[in-house]
């Protein structure tokens, strides 16, 4: 038998074994996981029922679970209908989000309501009416200022008075909200406070480019160099690379990305810190599972699938030939789904509480990188006239 033969022999082989597409008829009586398996055959169906099955992966084999969530998602609710569930049942161990998740999430402990507005109403109306609009979702511009002078109380009190990381930051804001909600008795915490009350680390790898933030130059207009809040970035990403070393020390790891932006790549830059830079045998995440309405190949960060973020070391080989998927579809519309499909097969388990291991993560990273020292040194004391090509 010639090569092309034997080859021929093997693709045919192997396509005989795969999967048939033959959805069987919808009754109304299946259960998440049948629908899945059953009534999502091919295009982005697939791709969603992948997705199922690989954050089932997650879940079954133990995985530590980094999440990321972009934009303003907390406005249209995905974090009171999925994220803080996930979270309530030790499904989430890390997450990256953006500083409007974690601002627009505290209008309603304060009681105010969202309303559902035609996106093509009038934004010059709206805006002489004081009602602010993100896309179908609108509430009053006395939300924001009502909002803002929380953060600022809580901001401006002793215990934020020093350097800290955003995940100590949200830690300790979750802690006063969590207080806070029980007081007021609201029908479910927030994210800031069920993160805390959990242990789940909050990054946010953008913090000046949200609300919160901004009270933070309310503060500084205040008080000037008396202010004594900073965000030690530096520290910050060393605290996420040093979760993600802990982890992949451990275990197996699982990266779950709803949207682009920054959170994502915030998260998977953890893997570049700590191989590129720190020079660790890092060995990128084992499972991602993606969620994105962008296009692929228009270069952005935002729609890069598994296989490329592999050759920047973010997740490995096996995880690109086995464990990944691109859902190029909208995490608002499909995401639910899936959380419903994973709890309905089960899906439970006893928080890692993260955060309160960031003190032995950072420690072990400290030893780790120590031992790389004088390498580390060495590249500091290259000649421009070495960096050119070889050759």
């Amino acid at each position: 038998m010639s090569t092309d033969e034997s080859v021929s022999t093997q693709v045919n082989a192997a396509f005989q074994a795969s999967r048939e597409v033959r959805p069987t008829a919808i009754t109304g009586r299946e259960t998440g996981v049948e629908l899945l398996q059953s009534a999502f055959p091919a295009f982005v169906g697939r791709q969603v029922r992948e997705a199922a099955r690989l954050m089932q992966k997650s879940i079954d084999e133990g995985n530590f679970v980094f999440t990321t969530m972009s934009g303003a998602m907390t406005p249209a609710g995905l974090h009171r209908s999925c994220i803080v569930p996930l979270i309530e049942r030790g499904c989430i161990d890390v997450l990256t989000t953006t500083g409007a998740n974690l601002y627009h999430d505290a209008h309603r402990i304060l009681g105010h309501r969202l309303r559902e507005v035609a996106p093509d109403a009038g934004d010059t109306m709206l805006r002489e009416a004081r009602i602010i609009r993100i896309y179908d979702i609108g509430f009053p511009e006395d939300v924001l200022l009502k909002t803002d002078q929380l953060f600022g109380w809580l901001l401006n009190t002793e215990e934020f008075q020093h350097s800290m990381t955003t995940a100590e930051m949200h830690h300790r804001l979750g802690r006063r909200l969590y207080e806070l909600e029980e007081k007021l008795g609201v029908d479910q915490h927030s994210l800031l406070a069920t993160a805390w009350k959990y242990g789940v680390p909050i990054f946010v790898g953008a913090p000046q480019d949200g609300s919160i933030f901004l009270n933070v130059v309310k503060l500084r207009a205040v008080h000037g160099e008396a202010l004594k809040f900073n965000l030690d970035i530096a520290a910050d990403v060393y605290a996420m690379a040093a979760m993600q070393w802990l982890a992949q020390n451990e275990g197996q790891t699982s990266v779950w990305i709803l949207g682009g932006g920054v959170p994502k790549n915030y998260t998977l830059q953890g893997e570049p810190t700590l191989g590129q830079i720190l020079e660790l045998e890092a060995r990128g995440f084992d499972i991602d599972v993606q969620f994105c309405v962008d296009p692929v190949d228009n270069g952005a960060l935002s729609s890069c699938p598994a296989g490329e973020g592999h050759t920047w070391g973010k997740v490995s080989a096996e995880c690109v030939e086995f464990n990944s998927v691109y859902c190029h579809c909208d995490v608002t519309a499909v995401f639910p789904w899936l959380v419903h499909a994973l709890f309905q097969a089960g899906a439970s388990r006893e928080p890692k509480r993260m955060y309160d291991r960031l003190p032995e993560a950072l420690a072990r990273l400290d030893v780790d990188v120590a031992e790389r020292r004088g390498s580390l040194e060495s590249s500091l004391q290259v000649s421009p006239s070495e960096l050119g090509p070889e050759g």
